[in-house]
């Protein structure tokens, strides 16, 4: 099973073997969970008792042993719903502060797959009428093959043109297949480069597609021209 989804809304690794093993045996003590997720008595104890905290666990006691529950899974959509609603509420508080900023950095790191996510979330809010990228190779898809498709519905949806120029390696992903308002061409075979760059208006990221990624967004309208120009000639060598 691929918990990814469940690392994304704050699960630890124990947490999720933790809860995965009790959603398995539906009610149980402490000695059955243990042996059950394979982890140390003590990490089991310690890691039941966050999940109490953030309700998706329970128990009963009975005698002297606690007698523990997982939530039903259903109701994980509800405690993240009402999380974003009370982050929502505080974004214009936020977003007040991030403007009145004394200094605003042209120049942003940022490591591993959240912090690649975080980057293309950033791209994606830039605004500009067309998204161009070009050397993205097979690498880039340890984001996940949907959580692509879904960024570029997104990206669709905005009414924002795709011009994608991938590493041949990415041929097999058929992307002309699944992502909306895109024109994808591939570069020739034998040119890999682990680097993808994107362009977005007067932002662009590069991304180093190595086993913990590293992202780094530009913000500078004239570097982000230059960029688009040297895309252009890339992009008419290009093969379809």
């Amino acid at each position: 099973m691929d918990t990814q989804a469940l690392e994304d809304i704050g699960m630890s690794n124990a947490e999720i073997k933790v809860y995965l093993a009790l959603l398995e045996l539906g009610s149980a003590t402490a000695g059955p969970i243990i042996e059950k997720s394979g982890l140390q008595s003590s990490v089991v104890h310690m890691t039941l008792l966050r999940l109490t905290d953030k309700g998706l666990v329970s128990f009963a006691k009975e005698g002297r042993r606690n007698h523990y529950q997982p939530a039903n899974p259903k109701h994980i959509t509800e405690m993240i719903n009402e999380k974003k609603e009370r982050f929502e509420a505080m974004l214009p508080q936020l977003l007040s502060r991030q403007a009145h900023a004394r200094q605003k950095p042209e120049v942003t790191v940022f490591r591993g797959i959240k912090g690649i996510r975080e980057l293309l979330y950033e791209l994606a809010e830039a605004g500009g009428s067309e998204h161009h990228t070009f050397g993205s190779p097979k690498e880039s898809l340890m984001m996940g093959g949907q959580w692509w498709v879904n960024y570029h519905k997104k990206r669709a949806n905005k009414g924002i043109v795709a011009k994608l120029l991938f590493n041949e390696s990415l041929k097999n992903w058929a992307a002309e297949n699944k992502y909306p308002k895109a024109d994808i061409r591939y570069t020739k075979q034998g040119i890999e480069p682990l680097t993808e760059t994107i362009i977005r208006n007067d932002k662009i990221g590069i991304i180093l597609w190595i086993e913990k990624p590293i992202g780094i967004l530009v913000q500078n309208k004239l570097l982000a021209d230059s960029y688009d120009n040297f895309f252009s000639v890339l992009w008419t060598a290009g093969k379809k």
